[in-house]
């Protein structure tokens, strides 16, 4: 599967509709993301059942900003829309090869206890 433009008008439908989401947060003046680019490339090849979307941070400036992106590029991904890995810095192969594998290899409702734990946390701190 080739990779995905993602917009601010699309992404919430993308994250929605797919199981397993890897976004690469690029621009086209980074040499690192230029590098990024074959790899994030060859594993959306490899990998059909993963989308792979990119997201131009000076096309989409307020949407990286809503990821709080600092640095790219920056890879995020998904698991049943939830994020579960968000790391700047481009991966070689074997290394995104290796964070795939462990998305794959997440048990969600772990995660999703994980999640609601910490929520309630940071809920508790505010008050």
């Amino acid at each position: 599967m080739a990779t995905r433009e993602i917009t601010s008008e699309n992404l919430a439908r993308v994250v929605e509709d797919s199981p397993m989401l890897l976004l690469d947060f690029w621009a086209d003046w980074c040499g690192p993301c230029r590098s990024f680019a074959p790899v994030f490339e060859a594993a959306s090849e490899a990998h059909p059942d993963v989308v792979f979307g990119k997201i131009d941070t000076e096309a989409q400036q307020e949407l990286a900003a809503g990821f709080g992106i600092t640095s790219i590029p920056t890879l995020v991904a998904f698991r049943e829309g939830v994020i579960v890995f968000a790391q700047p810095g481009a991966l070689r192969a074997p290394q995104l090869e290796q964070m795939i594998a462990g998305m794959r290899g997440l048990d969600m409702d772990e995660v999703r206890t994980a999640v609601a734990a910490r929520d309630d946390k940071a809920s508790e701190t505010r008050r």
